[in-house]
């Protein structure tokens, strides 16, 4: 059996044992704090996309830290924000081309910023105008979204694939960018059930008539089944790499999981020059 299978059925099992019970509630989101630094000049071009890189360091994450998570909403003229302008326009020219209403945003391994990229991608989406953008939480195991936006959900995605609310329901306006939320309200128990659920189908093929782009965050790759199945019911696949700490192969058993055909693109995350401006990520 390869070994990215293996891995994948020891995390599943492992979650299993910690899973405390359906209906866990989500942490408190945090509030807004301001702009988190002074507008600083560009680095040197360079990379498809030159994100952020976080701070190995701590262990925990406060305001400021969600702050650093949606520069592009606080600091839209900053340098990354442009990047991820740069990576709309991209996936824009490739939208002429073919179909990518609804793009799914993951990584291989837990920590190497898809979830800032999926807020920041949809963020400068929305700022298009007369674009419609919905940016969905489908991490059901440690969901970020409502926690770097500062939004507190009354109703979330688990509730909706369990027909316990309605999507207009669970939807969220954010303040200040033309932007609807779809996040985590309570973990269930069985993640992968749901996302892989053909009420997950119905869900990403009713919003794709809604919204002109929908943007999904999922959960990494490796060691868990629930990115491939939402990357199934998707028209493209963004995946997110950490530079110097991602190794190839671990990319690799990634893409073999994944459907290749879905993928647009590959986003290098924490490149040297952004490194030296932004020590954070």
């Amino acid at each position: 059996m390869p070994k990215h299978y293996e891995a994948l059925q020891r995390a599943e099992q492992e979650r299993r044992r910690k899973v405390s019970g359906v209906g866990s509630p989500v942490p408190a989101a945090v509030p807004f704090e301001g702009p988190i630094a002074p507008s600083v000049s560009a680095p040197r071009p360079g990379a498809f996309s030159r994100l952020f890189r976080r701070n190995r360091g701590r262990t925990t994450e406060d305001a400021s830290d969600a702050n650093k998570r949606r520069i592009a909403l606080l600091q839209p003229d900053s340098y990354v924000a442009e990047q991820y302008r740069s990576l709309r326009g991209r996936i824009d020219a490739l939208a002429s081309q073919r179909p990518l209403k609804t793009i799914a945003v993951t990584s291989a391994n837990s920590g190497e910023g898809k979830s800032t990229c999926s807020v920041n991608l949809a963020t400068v989406t929305a700022m298009s105008v007369g674009r419609s953008v919905l940016l969905i939480d489908c991490d059901l195991r440690r969901p970020k979204i409502h926690w770097t936006l500062g939004l507190q959900p009354q109703v979330g995605l688990a509730e909706v694939l369990l027909n316990q609310a309605t999507v207009d329901e669970a939807i969220q306006k954010l303040d200040g960018v033309n932007l609807d939320v779809l996040m985590v309200r309570t973990i269930p128990a069985n993640p992968s059930e749901l996302l892989a659920s053909p009420e997950m189908r119905n869900l990403v093929e009713d919003v794709a008539g809604r919204y002109d782009r929908v943007i999904l965050d999922t959960p990494a790759c490796l060691g868990l089944p629930d990115a491939k199945g939402i990357s199934e019911i998707c028209d493209g696949l963004i995946m997110v790499v950490r530079a110097d700490v991602t190794p190839q192969e671990e990319v690799q058993a990634a893409l073999d999981i994944l459907d290749r055909r879905r993928v647009v693109g590959t986003v290098l995350n924490g490149s040297e020059g952004t490194r030296e401006q932004y020590g954070y990520y």
